[in-house]
């Protein structure tokens, strides 16, 4: 006769099967995910691009100084009130000096001194004129050069006549009682350093700057000449 086994026990519930946890990568994260990444890559793709593009282009050039004065406002050949009115009063005081003078019997004092720096002014220092004189001859065939160049040609008497007054036609003149300096007797003198940042010794660039003052002022040099002869001053 066999022997029977036991009978298992029979169980009255099955337990419940616990469900499989998800990952933190769910498909929705996933989405989102993606957008994010597009975006950030995306955009910094953008910015290196654009940083590349910009180390890569050439410099901007930098500004004239006449650039600036336009910028800033300021017309290098337009009305100066100020400067007027000093240029009033050393005429004054030269014609004043000369009748004095002339009473004492004296010589009267040059209205024109070479100084020994060429003025500084609007962010330039003075500078050490360079060693030998002034050439007013190459400099009047010069200006006289530069003045047919503007279709001015007829007007050169004027201008000849109105610069040996002025200056003597040297670009070291500086004038005693206002403090003018150069060919055209720019007041003050850094006005010029829109036609150059030689201003201070270059002829040429005095010259440009006293045509383009005229032209703005008094129309041609002859108009600037008659203001002169009226005014003492131009």
């Amino acid at each position: 006769m066999k022997e029977h086994s036991a009978p298992r026990p029979r169980r009255t519930a099955d337990k419940p099967v616990k469900a499989k946890k998800q990952g933190w990568l769910t498909p929705k994260r996933v989405v989102i995910i993606g957008a994010v990444a597009v975006i950030l890559v995306g955009g910094g793709g953008f910015t290196v691009y654009t940083a590349i593009q910009n180390a890569s282009a050439p410099p901007a050039a930098p500004l004239s100084l006449d650039d600036l004065s336009k910028m800033l406002g300021d017309n290098p050949f337009g009305p100066d009130p100020k400067a007027d009115v000093l240029k009033a009063q050393a005429a004054q005081a030269l014609k004043s000096d000369r009748l004095k003078a002339q009473r004492d019997h004296r010589k009267p004092l040059a209205a024109i001194v070479i100084p020994k720096k060429a003025p500084g002014g609007g962010g330039f220092d003075p500078q050490a004129l360079p060693p030998g004189t002034a050439n007013p001859t190459g400099n009047k065939a010069l200006g006289k050069q530069m003045l047919e160049a503007r279709g001015w040609a007829d007007q050169w008497g004027c201008l000849e006549k109105l610069w040996m007054k002025e200056s003597g036609w040297n670009e070291r003149a500086m004038n005693r009682y206002s403090g003018a300096y150069g060919i055209p007797q720019s007041l003050p003198g850094h006005k010029m350093a829109s036609a150059g940042n030689d201003w201070q010794t270059n002829a040429a660039t005095q010259i440009e700057w006293g045509l383009g003052y005229i032209k703005g002022r008094y129309g041609t040099p002859c108009g600037a000449w008659g203001h002169s002869q009226a005014k003492g001053w131009y």
